[in-house]
């Protein structure tokens, strides 16, 4: 998948499952510069809750996220985050 044009970066952790879908997320906001956005595509009741809050414990920011399918509150999600 590419990267929309609303970011700067994509990562698909829809096959990780906790602590590897943080720890990847983890591993690409390093890399990134400050103010950069990275779009997150993941799915499961475990990432859709810690993913998003735990990138705000390490003071980033949850710009959206937006399931790919309405009618799937545990189907892929789109997870918009800019980096502090």
């Amino acid at each position: 998948m590419n990267v929309s044009k609303d970011a700067d970066y994509f990562l698909d952790i829809t096959e990780e499952v906790c602590p590897f879908t943080f720890v990847r997320t983890k591993l690409l906001l390093e890399r990134m510069d400050s103010g950069q956005v990275v779009e997150i595509r993941l799915k499961g009741a475990e990432p859709l809750e810690n993913v998003p809050r735990t990138v705000q414990d390490h003071g980033h920011v949850v710009i959206r996220m937006v399931p790919e399918d309405e009618n799937d509150a545990l189907g892929p999600h789109r997870l918009f985050v800019r980096k502090a």
